[in-house]
């Protein structure tokens, strides 16, 4: 497995009486660093915001409703949390009225949830943002020349984590993450409409920063 940097900062702040709210695109690898850090715990209550029961649960959820749903955990992590409506009140009163649990939440920052918990959470998140996998943390894993080696194909087909890691199959996955996730979520991101003008314009920034003349002019300025 590709050790995340971020990782350690996150463990380094668990018990610090901070919610830890994890913010990224889709399939950055959100979940799969949470898993990582939190599987091997005990006393973990694992909540998913894409689950009706999940959005039941906290749909009118109250201190004293929350404390019981909590009876015996020490940490709470909610996957997908701005699925949850009024999320940001509803940590608020773990936060405040469960001191003793410690919430880590994880959503897109391209959403709803860096904007639904700021507010109600100053002074009482921690906030990070989850990116694709760096150069630095594939060199961790395999070593710099290996890396370096691989440098014009990432250059290519970046470092989303289920593209590096699906040797051979870059290019389908790629337009699964595009089709699937990506495009979806802009689109849905204020009702934008025409996405054949968004994909023209979105083609024409790739050939405009990829561009060996750009290249050029950038490396005389």
């Amino acid at each position: 497995m590709i050790k995340r940097i971020l990782a350690e900062t996150l463990q380094k702040n668990v018990g610090k009486n901070k919610a830890l709210i994890l913010l990224g695109a889709r399939q950055t690898g959100k979940t799969t660093l949470l898993k990582d850090i939190f599987s091997s715990r005990n006393n973990v209550n694992w909540l998913n915001g894409d689950e009706p029961d999940t959005l039941a649960m906290f749909s009118d959820a109250n201190s004293t409703h929350l404390r019981s749903m909590l009876a015996g955990y020490d940490t709470l992590v909610v996957d997908e949390a701005q699925r949850i409506k009024n999320v940001g009140l509803k940590f608020k009163l773990i936060t405040d009225q469960i001191p003793d649990i410690q919430l880590i939440a994880s959503g897109s920052s391209a959403f709803d949830l860096a904007n639904l918990v700021n507010e109600p959470l100053t002074g009482r998140k921690l906030e990070y943002h989850l990116y694709p996998i760096s150069f630095k943390e594939m060199v961790i894993h395999h070593g710099q020349l290996e890396e370096s080696r691989l440098l014009s194909h990432r250059l290519i087909f970046g470092y989303y984590p289920e593209v590096v890691t699906a040797k051979g199959n870059e290019k389908e996955i790629l337009h699964q993450l595009s089709d699937s996730y990506l495009f979806k979520d802009i689109l849905m991101w204020e009702r934008i409409k025409k996405p054949d003008k968004l994909i023209k314009l979105l083609q024409a920034l790739a050939f405009q920063i990829g561009s060996e003349s750009r290249t050029m002019n950038w490396a005389g300025w």
